[in-house]
């Protein structure tokens, strides 16, 4: 079954401070946007969309250099702007990754799919606890419950778009704990922390095999 990736990459990154696009801010030498492209590559995902922005210009640059598809949203928001690109794309099972995850891995993607498609649910997010992100000295912003524990969206999920207007969807939840898949970039001290990280990590894709 085909399928196709939607990588986020059209927000105002207000928490960066400035007028910063933070997907091609770099970290180990290459862009966050490079690092995101190329770990959907090894996973072997057939198409590859990045959502950009008027907001956005030096990331649709990027993208179009690193030789992937573009679509250029109203810059409404991260939920708005995913639902026009899942509608005027008319994408079906669609993996939508956010640009700002320099540390994300083959493995966890491929994991996303497999348990997405055996769930038989039409949406699934990958989740990590709110304490496992206290240890690694970051505040998420948005929390939420699931049964009975606090977690917060790491910024990959699963979607069938053909129901992308319904409402709020049945929704499977993968945990993670790697602290890794945490870092995704908002603030300055977390682009520290992911640079930091792959220094130690090395230079390629985390996990890439």
């Amino acid at each position: 079954m085909s399928l196709s990736a939607l990588v986020m990459a059209g927000g105002k990154a207000t928490r960066m401070g400035g007028r910063v696009e933070k997907p091609v801010l770099l970290v180990g030498g290459k862009t966050m946007l490079e690092r995101v492209v190329e770990t959907l590559r090894a996973a072997q995902v057939d198409r590859i969309v990045v959502a950009t922005s008027v907001i956005t210009p030096q990331t649709n640059d990027d993208a179009r250099r690193l030789a992937v598809e573009t679509l250029s949203t109203p810059g409404n928001g991260f939920e708005e702007d995913m639902k026009f690109a899942i509608r005027n794309l008319k994408l079906e099972d669609v993996l939508v990754v956010s640009a700002d995850l320099p540390l994300i891995t083959p493995s966890i993607i491929r994991e996303t799919i497999q348990r997405y498609h055996e769930s038989g649910k039409p949406a699934l997010a990958v989740m990590a606890k709110v304490d496992d992100y206290e240890r690694l000295g970051i505040k998420p912003q948005y929390v939420f419950e699931t049964k009975g524990e606090k977690v917060a969206a790491v910024g990959i999920n699963m979607i069938d778009g053909r129901r992308i207007d319904e409402g709020e969807l049945d929704q499977e939840v993968l945990m993670v704990d790697s602290l890794d898949l945490m870092l995704n970039v908002n603030n300055a001290q977390e682009l520290e922390l992911a640079r930091k990280r792959l220094t130690v990590l090395g230079q390629g894709i985390p996990d890439g095999n």
